[in-house]
């Protein structure tokens, strides 16, 4: 497993990134931000937006309409800047359900778990009644007949989905340099990238233009990203969530994950999404866990919370090539660990490097014979052509990028390589409560660390 504790570069910058992942770990990519000044006061922790949201609704303090409002006031001001979304729905359309929601808890009908809640979802996981382009010319103007099953689950959630969010060429890359379309900025630097693949969702996450996001990893798409753009991302193991609807990239480490301002609202978004499909083969018939009932208050909270907790960290993660920023503030991440109570040892994986060969080999195959399907005439915008072969090739040629292109071919010949600072959490597969609750506990306990861009801080109430 590889560590995406990373520092964002600058857009455009020839030096690129990227991650590794082992589909059977579940991994948790927590806030670790730079100190804030001494003479300013110390930020509490992040709060859950989906908490917050659903107790004002109930309680009639906000409507979902006026929430609405503010998150769209909000996207629609700071989007020329970010370039976090490639499609955001109308206003009339969000305000709408918006109405309807309001409706229901004025008529104290039931509503779900996210109920008012805006979220994102990156544009390479089906949406029936938006865009679904995976960030390629290949696929522009493409609408699904249906939903993924995450985003129905979300809808019968009671979540509004406010857009789809930008990404690299179908999840390939580690930038969002990589989308067809427009290139997303950190809020954060402006003048650096969002990570990627998701960079879109993490942004938008960060930048308060949505409450939660849905991302997908394939070899660190969520983790990374989050990392750079001072949220959590979560990862789960492969099979918790249904891979129906998500577009192809390689199909045995493909995962659609978390990202939200804090771990509470990763967890409650995974909750929602997370079990069985019958359109999904790989899907895990696992119990699913109530990972709300791991967050703990920090007025609850014993003086040793994590007591008996072992951690390892990786030799291998923080030795030549990474930052000495990098370095000590994963150092400080550990010892908070051990404040709470953990025994944190070092520990070494001597084969740690062979994961990302590993990873592009295996990755680049499956790419390969995924995306031979966009051939203009079964997917894809088609290109005329005096012979099938030439139609084939001219589709192709015009449709998909440098990246995508590249990755085809390694495939193919494999067939016949000042800002947040990320800190991530592996546990064991199917052990996402256990991964939440100490995710949630370390976030709680943080000292001096800002949660929100200078970006939108000045108006970011939740």
């Amino acid at each position: 497993m590889l560590s995406s504790a990373q520092t964002p570069r600058f857009l455009r910058s020839t030096t690129t990134t990227a991650t590794a992942t082992a589909t059977a770990t579940t991994t948790l990519k927590c806030l670790h931000t730079s100190p804030i000044p001494t003479s300013a006061a110390t930020p509490p922790p992040p709060p859950s937006q989906i908490l917050t949201t659903r107790k004002s609704l109930l309680s009639r303090q906000t409507s979902a309409v006026e929430l609405a409002k503010s998150f769209l006031h909000r996207l629609r001001r700071s989007e020329p800047q970010l370039s976090s979304f490639l499609y955001v729905s109308p206003d009339e359309t969000v305000l709408k359900q918006a109405e309807e929601l309001d409706k229901k808890i004025k008529n104290n009908e039931a509503v779900g778990p996210l109920a008012g809640v805006l979220v994102g979802v990156k544009d390479n996981i089906c949406t029936h009644d938006m865009p679904s382009t995976a960030g390629s010319k290949l696929l522009e103007n493409y609408r699904p007949p249906y939903d993924a099953t995450a985003v129905r689950k979300l809808r019968e959630s009671g979540a509004i989905v406010v857009g789809k969010t930008n990404l690299d060429e179908f999840g390939m890359g580690s930038t969002t340099e990589g989308s067809a379309y427009q290139v997303t900025v950190n809020p954060w630097d402006l003048t650096r990238v969002p990570g990627g693949s998701s960079g879109g969702s993490a942004a938008a996450v960060s930048a308060r233009q949505c409450m939660v996001a849905l991302g997908s990893d394939t070899g660190g798409s969520v983790r990374q990203p989050a990392s750079f753009c001072g949220v959590v991302g979560l990862k789960p193991t492969y099979g918790r969530v249904s891979r129906y609807g998500l577009v192809a990239y390689a199909s045995s480490l493909d995962v659609i994950g978390c990202f939200g301002s804090s771990v509470a609202d990763a967890g409650i978004l995974l909750q929602a999404i997370s079990g069985h499909d019958k359109f999904d083969a790989t899907s895990s018939k696992q119990e699913i866990f109530d990972y709300a009932s791991q967050f703990i208050s920090v007025d609850d909270m014993e003086s040793k919370p994590l007591q008996g907790l072992k951690v390892g960290v990786i030799r291998e993660t923080l030795e030549d090539g990474v930052d000495s920023e990098v370095i000590s503030s994963v150092r400080n991440a550990v010892s908070h660990l051990e404040d709470l109570g953990c025994t944190a040892s070092e520990v070494s994986l001597p084969s740690f490097s062979l994961g990302l060969p590993a990873y592009y080999i295996l990755a680049s195959c499956e790419s390969s014979s995924n995306l031979s399907r966009y051939d203009g005439v079964r997917y894809g915008n088609q290109v005329f052509g005096d012979e099938l072969s030439s139609l084939y090739g001219d589709s192709r040629a015009q449709g998909f990028g440098s990246e995508v292109k590249m990755r085809i071919l390694m495939g193919t010949y494999a067939l016949s390589a000042g800002l947040p600072v990320g800190f991530q959490m592996i546990g064991a597969a199917f052990n996402e409560e256990k991964l939440l609750k100490i995710g949630h506990i370390f976030e709680q306990t943080l000292q001096g660390c800002s949660f929100i861009p200078p970006l939108v801080a000045d108006e970011a109430t939740l």
